[in-house]
């Protein structure tokens, strides 16, 4: 395939710096009415009534619909569309108030009455695993598979075992002889590595538009998987899917939170009314409300001889999922084999409830942990043997050819990041009085799935490529540059069409990094395709056979006879002579090419007063083969940044009652721009051998290695381990 080097900013851009791109709640259809959403003051309580006479009576109000009115439904617990008899979080939704406008809603909720009977909450994961604990779920709720989505596999029990109290399930991994790798080895780190829940930090809170239509329901989301989005709404509401179209809205920010969240209520609301109703959250609402990354606690004790060969590696992992049975530990402990050779290694890691806000998925999910943790162990590991913290990883590095867990021997590029890190400037120059140099490994294995696209070529010669994958990261944009080079017309000629749940070709949910790697190759088949029936269509009117023929400046000709021409529009409605040109594309992309990074950190820290500042930053990633590379480095800066949020002040912090102290961007503190330097990126590129593109996995690594790379560079600056996230100044105190 041809190669565009210089590569595209993204296509929709322009629309959105401009304010003409509408989003979710820019849309007012006739009729339409706003939800306010009434939450719950109590992280655990019974419903004993709730009063809803006076809110109905407010003028505009047209309906207040709790739980009991709503059909039943499969789904359990505080997973509920609205709480029926229990609340399991500060901040689950009891009521919902359909008015015509959104103050009239607003007015509404504050006069809906709900007479709570209190109960003791569990909000600390390890008093929840106690057994004098209280019980935070009576059963387990339904969902959806989130942990397939971003390619991790396998159930989180290999076979059932007594688990302790609030404690959904259990994951295992073991091999080799642990104890006797420890006892082996001629120096150990050990610890607990802390890091709490973070919010996705999105610019657009969750909204939704749902409109009835037909027997079924209209559904306009920023969802990152429209098809899954509506199989799980078909199922909810027991209809066919062939009743629920979903219309993907422009995304603004997903990074994970965004696949099915507040969908099913509104459908159930739009149904009960036979209305169309828009609901969006406040900023306030959304941390409550939404789904954030879990907290984790990491107990890691590490081994090596002295010429630093790795004995061991023993880790018991607690995940706390707030009011929810998580996914995030099974996938954990297949991510701390995946950069290191490990002759022994042993891994526990607990899924525990509390009354806190359910969790999901936050980009690169457990990675973000396990490698904070893993990391910082292998650089505390260096210092104790007076090793070259890179030395030290690529003498234990995975290596290419070597068989990987799910039994594949795909090229692997750890050795390559790592060597290329050792040559970096940041890495290499001298360090000033007071400040500190980190290096942290991170990678991500990757999601994939089947796909399919189409490629219709238009009267005016360009080309509209269809396809199923929601943009959330300027993905469509290197589609797009996929098709022009395998087609031959500039990328300035094409356009990416996304159609609604009903029209899109199969596609991967947008997450887990799997679309460019498992959408694109369909793309460049669909191209292929319709540039052969360009050919076959061409070559009698040109007299000439289709190997003979090329596209160039809008028109096919004869190689070598540039005046022998006919242009590309001329064909493409089709004739006498030839059917419409319109190419398909399918592939199933069969296995994951994982992807590695490492980040380079220096700090200045000043041991008076707990100042730390992030004086440069550089992040080396493979990116298998750099479709679009001013996109690539865009997402690199964007990973690394949310790193380093992590790293400096990030956290959702609750209370012993359950309340979150940290629920607004006053509170949460996102890194501003003077904590973020300018983010030097170097593509490194490893084939991944998955053709045409040999593309791997670009959004999800760069988030993982930052936290690791930070409080590495601060150790360096001040020999003071953090294992505890975020940094807090007085961690820095001399």
């Amino acid at each position: 395939m041809a190669v565009n080097t210089r590569g595209a900013r993204r296509l929709e851009g322009p629309a959105k710096l401009r304010g003409s791109t509408r989003f979710t709640q820019d849309l007012k259809p006739f009729g339409l009415l706003h939800v306010k959403l009434v939450l719950s003051q109590y992280p655990s309580a019974r419903i004993a009534a709730i009063d809803t006479a006076e809110a109905r009576a407010l003028p505009g109000v047209a309906a207040v619909i709790t739980g009991a009115d709503l059909p039943a439904t499969s789904v359990a617990g505080p997973d509920k569309p609205l709480a029926v008899e229990k609340v399991y979080y500060i901040g689950q939704p009891v009521a919902a108030v359909l008015a015509d406008s959104e103050a009239a809603a607003l007015d509404a909720a504050s006069l809906v009455s709900v007479d709570y009977e209190e109960l003791t909450p569990v909000v600390d994961p390890f008093e929840a695993m106690k057994d004098s604990a209280p019980q935070v779920l009576e059963e387990r709720a339904e969902g959806f598979d989130d942990v397939s989505i971003h390619g991790g596999g396998g159930d989180a029990e290999a076979e059932p075992e007594q688990k302790p109290r609030n404690v959904s399930a259990v994951a295992r991994r073991k091999w080799g002889d642990v104890a006797a790798g420890l006892a082996a080895a001629e120096a150990v780190v050990e610890g607990r590595y802390s890091m709490p829940g973070a919010h996705q930090g999105f610019i657009e809170a969750h909204v939704v538009q749902v409109a009835p239509e037909g027997d079924g329901v209209a559904v306009w989301s920023p969802t990152q998987g429209h098809r899954f989005l509506r199989d799980e709404l078909a199922k909810l509401l027991q209809l066919p899917t062939s009743a629920v179209r979903v219309i993907s809205m422009p995304v603004g920010g997903g990074f994970g939170g965004k696949v099915v969240l507040l969908e099913p209520l509104c459908a159930l609301l739009a149904l009960h009314v036979r209305r169309p109703v828009q609901l969006a959250l406040t900023r306030s609402e959304e941390f409550q409300v939404g789904r954030p990354a879990p907290a984790s606690y990491t107990d890691l004790k590490l081994g090596a001889k002295r010429d630093g060969t790795l004995t061991a590696l023993e880790v018991r992992m607690v995940w706390d999922n707030g009011a929810a049975t998580g996914w995030h530990a099974d996938f954990a402990g297949q991510l701390f084999t995946r950069t290191y050779q490990l002759p022994a290694y042993s891994y526990t890691g607990y899924e525990v409830s509390t009354n806190k806000t359910p969790v999901d998925a936050y980009r690169a999910p457990a990675g973000t942990q396990v490698f904070f943790a893993l990391e910082a162990a292998i650089d505390e590991l260096a210092a104790k043997i007076g090793m070259d913290p890179i030395q030290l990883r690529l003498k234990n590095a995975r290596r290419e050819g070597e068989r990987l867990e799910d039994g594949s021997r795909a090229p692997i590029g750890i050795a390559q990041v790592l060597e290329e890190a050792a040559r970096h400037p940041l890495y290499t120059a001298p360090r000033e009085p007071g400040t500190g140099l980190g290096v942290a490994l991170g990678m991500w294995p990757g999601a994939h799935g089947p796909a399919a696209a189409l490629c219709r070529v238009e009267p005016d010669g360009s080309l509209t490529i269809q396809i199923g994958s929601v943009d959330i990261s300027g993905s469509a944009t290197g589609l797009a540059l996929v098709a022009a080079a395998a087609f031959g017309v500039p990328v300035e000629r094409i356009a990416v069409e996304l159609g609604d749940s009903s029209t899109a070709p199969q596609a991967p949910v947008s997450g887990g990094s799997a679309i460019t790697y498992s959408v694109g190759p369909a793309v460049h088949a669909a191209a292929i395709d319709a540039r052969r029936q360009l050919f076959d269509a061409a070559a009698e009117q040109l007299e000439a056979a289709p190997e003979d023929l090329e596209v160039a400046d809008g028109s096919v000709r004869v190689k070598g006879v540039p005046d022998r021409t006919v242009p590309i529009g001329e064909l493409a409605m089709g004739g006498e002579t030839h059917p419409p040109l319109l190419g398909h594309g399918r592939v199933r992309v069969a296995r994951a090419s994982p992807a590695f990074t490492v980040h380079i950190c220096r700090v200045r820290v000043d041991r008076e007063t707990g100042s730390l500042r992030v004086i440069g930053y550089a992040a080396i990633q493979d990116v298998g083969h750099a479709v679009n590379p001013p996109e690539i480095v865009g997402q690199i800066q964007g990973g690394a940044t949310q790193g380093l949020g992590r790293a400096l002040g990030e956290q959702l912090f609750y209370d012993p009652a359950g309340q979150l102290r940290t629920g607004s961007f006053l509170d949460y503190e996102l890194p501003t721009v003077d904590q973020v330097p300018e983010i030097a990126v170097q593509i490194v590129e490893v084939p991944s051998g998955v053709e045409p593109l040999g593309a791997r996995p670009v959004g999800e690594p760069p988030a993982v290695p930052g936290p690791a790379a930070v409080v590495n560079a601060v150790a360096s600056a001040t020999g003071v381990r953090i294992r505890q996230l975020p940094i807090a100044a007085d961690q820095l105190l001399s």
